[in-house]
């Protein structure tokens, strides 16, 4: 264990939900494989993996030829499935998605369409039936009813996922960062790790370490920070999760009240254009080149981009403000006191790839490899619900390139 010039079959880079469970995957599809997943941190779920909202997605959102709509049902009813095999935490809250006005109808009428071709469990109700379901709701004649959304402990999902793959063999190297690609294998600061088959799985990072290889050069990684505000109210004060409809261009779904897992109430998230990639709090991670690289693409989406980048960097800006995170909130739900958000919880950075020729955000899965290498660019929301129908996926993509 840790030991330096290490050999292993299959390294993955990045210990999150997605690196553990395509190691769990490549365990189980190629016996007495060795598999060591290499994370640069000291401790698991310091990044997106323990960052998120903990909301398990029912997928409904997507179209039906998008890898996410394909992974994001069957992934939320796996992971409820697991976390009730394992005794882990679980809210079975399930979601309104409400219509502030008429004007949003059709766009909830669209969503509920996806969510049939999709094949999932989606309910049309009218504005009386979403406040017996939630009695605070606020919604234009029609809402859209989620029962299979879920909330989880997203620590606690992912410390067990690391104990399977413990227990099946594998191995989770913490204080591991992988510093380049070497002749035979990676260079950590043990040495040279030497491996049969790399898989790219750094989140944040996926973009520099599929250089490397010579992958994805045309990406770049475009980090948005979100935080929420937590409510001071008891738990139960919601019943279920309320979502707005969500501008379907943009890759963010807008402010929502979350139910957590132990049945407090939170709102948000933001979604503010990144200054570095691990620009949780203070100056940890700062790194001056990386941001004059990521002010410069920033500043040249706010000239031409293939999206709104300028409305959209506004109006997350605008959500910093306390006030005005409980203004948005408060036009979905009754009883909304700004006196009860005071709190912002952790922050958390959202890894979204930009493919910068064409000036444009990548909304669904991507990845890149070959017989030496795979590269999963971008897994953003709902990675962490589809992680388990995924890694299978990624799996398949592997043992296809091995031959």
């Amino acid at each position: 264990m840790n030991r330096a010039g290490a050999t292993a079959d299959f390294a993955v880079i990045g210990g999150g939900i997605v690196g553990v469970t395509v190691a769990l995957d490549l365990l189980r599809r190629f016996p007495g494989a060795s598999v060591i997943v290499l994370e640069k941190e000291n401790a698991p779920g310091l990044h997106a993996s323990g960052r998120n909202s903990g909301v398990l997605h029912a997928g409904f959102y997507y179209t039906a030829d998008s890898l996410k709509a394909r992974f994001c049902r069957d992934g939320n009813r796996e992971l409820r499935t697991y976390c009730e095999a394992k005794a882990l935490p679980l809210n079975r809250c399930g979601k309104l998605v409400v219509a502030p006005n008429a004007d949003e109808l059709d766009s909830l009428r669209e969503l509920l369409r996806r969510g049939r071709a999709n094949g999932v469990e989606l309910e049309e109700v009218t504005a009386a039936d979403a406040r017996r379901i939630e009695p605070r709701a606020k919604t234009h004649e029609a809402a859209l009813f989620s029962p299979t959304t879920a909330t989880v402990d997203p620590q606690a999902v992912l410390r067990a996922l690391i104990a399977d793959l413990v227990a099946e063999g594998g191995e989770y190297r913490l204080g591991a960062p992988v510093l380049k690609r070497a002749e035979g294998g990676l260079l950590t600061p043990a040495g040279l790790l030497s491996a049969g088959y790399v898989v790219n799985a750094a989140g944040l990072h996926a973009d520099r370490v599929a250089h490397w290889y010579g992958f994805g050069e045309e990406y770049t990684i475009l980090p948005f920070k979100g935080l929420y505000l937590y409510s001071e109210e008891p738990p139960g004060a919601f019943r279920t999760n309320i979502y707005p409809v969500p501008n379907l261009k943009n890759p963010f779904l807008g402010v929502h009240f979350t139910v957590t897992v132990e049945g407090r109430a939170k709102i948000g998230p933001t979604a503010v254009p990144a200054l570095w990639r691990e620009q949780y709090g203070g100056a940890k991670g700062f790194h001056p080149r990386e941001m004059a690289r990521l002010m410069a693409t920033e500043a040249g989406l706010l000239l031409r981009a293939g999206f709104d980048f300028r409305g959209l960097a506004l109006e997350e800006t605008r959500k910093r403000s306390r006030r005005w995170l409980v203004h948005l909130a408060a036009e979905l739900a009754e009883g909304v006191r700004p006196g009860d958000y005071r709190r912002w919880g952790p922050p958390g950075i959202r890894a979204q790839l930009l493919n910068v020729r064409e000036r444009r955000l990548v909304m669904d899965f991507l990845m890149e490899g070959d017989e030496r290498s795979f590269h999963i660019l971008n897994a953003v929301s709902p990675a962490f619900t589809c992680s388990l129908p995924f890694a299978r996926y990624v799996g398949e993509e592997i043992a296809r390139r091995l031959g």
